[in-house]
């Protein structure tokens, strides 16, 4: 179907991380390649209130979508209707501020399918109201920044006299940041519809076109021990002990699991991305890179080569296939993290040394050798023989060939024999004497 530019006034622009993306005059929101309508482009259409879907075929050949902008006069009235967010009563009362119970992995769905199914709760915030918040976006109050722009602690305030403020995570985007914009729409795209006890919960959000330019938030649950990353690599914090750092990567291993049941590619799964809340239960976040799965008898997603250096699976650093495995290698790279205390590059030690995966080649999880590759805060409270199959399971996901490595419920499962092991009192004993 071809929609002429003169017709609905469209002008195509193919740019940026995605090529197969584009950008509408009127819409001014750039949407994946999806099928509309039915599609997940077709409810974020709908969840940011721009219009009608339309597909439209690029100069490419590419199908994409376009927002049909509703008629002036309808867009003034929904524009007063959202002066003002929603006001938020007890929250006992309100769907989108009350995290869902955990639910089993679906069965043969996909990310459509839970779109379809799954009214959108998310809760339209106005800019004003997230600024204050923040107390104005305060420095103080900055609990993280990326290449999409910062995040804040807040407070949203309820309407109970008695109920206490709930505390968020709010990201503000640079406005001056295209990547930021299009991790928006995805972030919203994805988390608006996939609901996991392992993955970050969407509140809100909010889009306005101020006199600042574009303002473009996302509100989340707040993960009050941060991330993995931080426990594991910052100076003076705590140790994380050996069964919690299996219980955390097995959470992380059930959300990719669900996320790949769904059909949806993480593609930054990296140990920052994996947040921690009071009880240090594992979510993933950060949602700005994820893409719909290969769909019917496609084998991959081609894309343009984003992501963290170190974590990328070698096939799409090379090609821009994307596969669910692509995830899976990814999950290799931070086992080998939690085992070692090192991060994927450490570029103060000695050249052997920087590379995570070529050093540990050095140390196979058979050798006598391997237990000098074992983070050195555990102070030997590790097991011997649970550590090996750890190493062992991150070889088999790091493997060269994507066919060879496993799907993330066989890892899940893996996981959870290991931490079976780990319960032994026997095995710690054992790693304390090869050690001596």
């Amino acid at each position: 179907m071809h929609l002429k530019s003169d017709t609905f006034r469209y002008r195509t622009i193919i740019y940026g991380l995605m090529a197969n993306e584009i950008q509408g005059d009127m819409c001014g929101e750039v949407l994946p390649q999806v099928d509309c309508g039915a599609g997940s482009c077709g409810a974020l259409c709908r969840q940011l209130k721009h219009g009608t879907p339309h597909c439209v075929r690029a100069s490419n050949g590419k199908l994409a979508c376009y927002c049909k902008p509703e008629p002036r006069n309808k867009q003034k009235d929904r524009r007063k209707a959202q002066n003002s967010a929603p006001e938020l009563r007890n929250k006992s009362q309100t769907p989108s501020f009350n995290l869902h119970k955990p639910r089993s992995l679906p069965s043969g769905r996909s990310i459509r399918d839970l779109d379809r199914e799954r009214e959108q709760s998310l809760r339209v915030f106005t800019y004003e109201e997230l600024s204050e918040a923040t107390c104005g976006f305060s420095r103080r109050l900055k609990i993280g920044h990326g290449g999409f722009g910062n995040v804040y602690k807040g407070k949203i305030p309820t309407t109970g006299d008695s109920d206490p403020p709930l505390v968020v995570a709010i990201k503000k985007l640079n406005p001056q940041g295209l990547q930021g914009h299009k991790q928006w729409l995805a972030e919203v795209e994805f988390l608006g519809v996939v609901n996991h006890q392992n993955v970050v919960k969407l509140l809100g959000y909010c889009s306005e076109d101020g006199e600042n330019g574009m303002e473009r938030l996302l509100v989340y649950e707040y993960m009050s021990n941060r991330s993995l990353e931080e426990h594991l690599f910052t100076r003076g914090a705590r140790t994380l002990p050996w069964k919690q750092r299996l219980e955390i990567m097995l959470g992380a291993a059930e959300g990719l699991a669900y996320l790949h049941e769904v059909k949806v590619i993480y593609r930054d799964f990296k140990s920052s991305n994996v947040l921690l809340n009071d009880e240090f239960c594992p979510k993933l976040s950060d949602f700005g890179l994820a893409r719909e799965g290969p769909q019917g008898d496609n084998t991959h997603v081609t894309t343009a080569k984003v992501g963290t250096q170190g974590y990328a699976a070698p096939e799409y650093v090379q090609t821009g296939h994307l596969r669910l495995k692509s995830d899976v290698y990814s999950f290799g790279v931070v086992l080998y993290e939690i085992i070692t205390g090192r991060r994927t590059i450490e570029r103060n030690k000695a050249p052997a040394e920087r590379r995570l995966l070529e050093w540990v080649k050095e140390y196979p999880p058979d050798s006598r050798r391997f237990s000098m590759i074992v983070d050195p805060r555990l102070r030997n409270n590790y097991p011997s023989a649970g550590t090996r199959s750890l190493a062992k399971l991150a070889d088999i996901c790091l493997k060269k060939n994507d066919k060879e490595r496993p799907t993330m419920e066989i890892v899940v499962e893996r996981l959870k024999k290991i931490i079976e092991e780990c319960d032994s009192g026997d095995s710690y004993i054992a790693a304390s004497k090869e050690s001596s």
